[in-house]
């Protein structure tokens, strides 16, 4: 069974870091990534590392986002920089397993404002 543990967001000011990690477990996973849902908005894609750690970014997070993954620990890392308000939202890592499927984590809250 696929789990996934996120963790990472908070409360951040204007122009500040924060740092979003995914913990996978229950089978190998392909492609990793996260989505983001702001309040009263579809969820939209963010980002996604491979498993040859190839990386692809919106983008309104291109040049201001990182990710990165640790194959041996299954986690899948997202550091933001320059955060704007409009990045508010709830993130959700999503991972593509080897044998098929997609999974979605719990989601983990990232709110900008001053």
């Amino acid at each position: 069974q696929v789990q996934l543990v996120e963790s990472g967001g908070g409360l951040v000011q204007p122009g500040g870091s924060l740092r979003l990690s995914c913990a996978a477990s229950g089978s190998i996973f392909n492609a990793m990534g996260w989505y983001r849902q702001a309040p009263g908005k579809q969820r939209e894609w963010v980002a996604t590392v491979t498993q040859g750690d190839s990386t692809n970014y919106a983008v309104s997070v291109k040049g201001r986002f990182t990710i990165s993954r640790d194959n041996v620990k299954n986690t899948v890392f997202l550091q933001m920089n320059s955060l704007k308000p409009e990045d508010t939202a709830v993130y959700y890592c999503f991972v593509d397993g080897a044998y098929g499927g997609s999974y979605f984590g719990q989601g983990t809250q990232v709110t900008v404002s001053s």
